[in-house]
């Protein structure tokens, strides 16, 4: 995502957009996604914090936000989460509200198939706003075999980026993963399959914006599990 601005000069512009992607997909879907878009379209209108990135609300206060029940809200919630469109960065659990982020690669995604019926400039500028494919992070979570790391320079400049970020989470599941540099692919291996999974899912768009300010936009990234030593000789 080229320079993307969801605050300061510029960042309303940013925000209305996608806010119509969303209303003019739903009115162009059939009436559930149409329901379904206008509560999301609600709550980020609503709740979301653009500079932070996140949405925190309770389910019980999404009820009386929408005039429903609160098992018509779980079902909500667990739709967009399995469509990809908000991702979980804190479950709510023992008495904590979630903290969910706005999947801005995935409305883009489905979206898009409107964006010319609003009109060419619209097009335009959801067109630039849309994520560069080549950076979408890829989970492995399959062992691999590997005779020790490659060199990785860069690195540690882009681990500093995201510990600016990311100051609370950075030192348990940023800074553990170490980096396998080839000529156009950086491998990150976590401590276990789940860790990678959990910085695929709540990382890695940070980590690909990270990497391509780095290295460039032509850098893949791939996250995986624990490899096992290879033999020598």
């Amino acid at each position: 995502m080229a320079d993307k601005q969801f605050t300061g000069p510029g960042g309303g512009v940013v925000k209305y957009d996608l806010l119509t992607a969303l209303g003019v997909h739903g009115l162009n879907s059939p009436a559930a996604e149409q329901i379904s878009m206008a509560r999301l379209s609600a709550l980020i209108t609503a709740r979301y914090n653009w500079r932070t990135e996140e949405l925190v609300m309770g389910q019980a206060e999404m009820a009386r936000l929408w005039g429903i029940g609160e098992r018509t809200v779980k079902r909500e919630v667990k739709r967009w989460l399995s469509s990809g469109l908000l991702i979980c960065r804190q479950p709510g659990v023992r008495g904590r509200v979630a903290r969910y982020r706005l999947n801005i690669a995935r409305l883009c995604e489905l979206t898009e198939p409107v964006w010319a019926l609003i009109g060419p400039d619209f097009e335009a500028r959801m067109t630039a706003l849309k994520p560069n494919t080549a950076q979408v992070i890829r989970l492995d979570v399959t062992r691999q075999t590997v005779s020790r790391p490659h060199d990785s320079d860069g690195w540690e400049a882009v681990s500093a980026r995201l510990a600016d970020r990311f100051p609370s989470q950075h030192a348990a599941w940023i800074a553990p993963l170490r980096a396998h540099v080839s000529e156009d692919t950086l491998t990150l291996e976590a401590k276990s399959a789940f860790a990678a999974e959990y910085a695929a899912t709540h990382f890695g768009r940070d980590i690909t914006e990270a990497v391509a300010a780095e290295w460039g936009a032509e850098m893949r990234v791939v996250l995986r599990g624990p490899v096992s030593a290879g033999r020598s000789g």
